[in-house]
């Protein structure tokens, strides 16, 4: 088996479902539950109607990411009587909470550090990335955090990539294995910026046409094997 600690000068991760649970409907219950609302799985649904057209708007440069967040929560303020931004504010605070590494990511960066480096480039927004790096104590394996919000590009969109290769100090693209969960921003952001791809599909969903990724994992015991072997 090819050995990408030796091959490979950096690894960059996706965070949400690649080192961190993501669970949206849980972090949802515990913020409406300090106003009062039991939030059911209907309302879940009708949400994520909502938030998954904003992603994919976002995705395609449409919207800002304050856009997805001050729009997501549009027709519950009202219903609350308060803002968006604080129902926003209060969602992330929430998630920030629960949030936990994905089983086998601890030994994992534990293993690649000082071997390795490691970056972490997300869609994601970075209140909630800062604090559960924080609190999960893993900071300190990543000397790269890129975030969305903060570039003003998404996944797959090649400008995030080039702010992360800057960040990084300009290694040679070839030298940089992206790990991630989703085909069409992770995956093949990765490969549209040059570099080898690492699909984490625990599912074993079925692939999309068109985009390969150079190695795929259904967990993160599979991902160390492949890194250190």
């Amino acid at each position: 088996m090819q050995s990408v600690s030796k091959k490979y000068e950096w690894v960059l991760f996706d965070a949400d479902e690649t080192l961190f649970h993501f669970d949206a409907y849980r972090g949802l219950q515990a913020m409406f539950a300090e106003f009062g609302i039991a939030f059911a799985e209907t309302d879940y649904a009708a949400y994520q109607v909502v938030n998954k057209g904003l992603w994919q708007r976002y995705q395609e440069h449409q919207i800002s990411a304050s856009d997805v967040q001050q729009l997501r929560f549009t027709s519950w303020a009202e219903r609350l009587s308060t803002t968006p931004a604080a129902l926003n504010q209060a969602f992330l605070h929430a998630m920030a909470e629960i949030s936990t590494p994905i089983d086998g990511v601890p030994e994992l960066l534990q293993t690649l550090h000082g071997n390795t480096k490691m970056g972490i480039i997300t869609n994601g927004f970075t209140q909630l990335q800062r604090i559960r790096l924080e609190r999960t104590g893993l900071q300190a394996y990543f000397e790269v955090l890129v975030v969305s919000e903060e570039v003003g590009v998404a996944k797959p969109g090649q400008q995030i990539f080039d702010h992360a290769l800057e960040q990084m100090g300009h290694p040679v693209r070839s030298a940089v294995l992206m790990v991630g969960d989703t085909l069409e921003s992770d995956i093949l952001g990765g490969l549209q910026a040059g570099m080898d791809t690492c699909w984490l599909n625990p599912a074993q969903k079925a692939g999309t046409p068109g985009i390969a990724p150079t190695f795929e994992v259904t967990n993160h015991h599979m991902l160390k094997t492949l890194l250190t072997a």
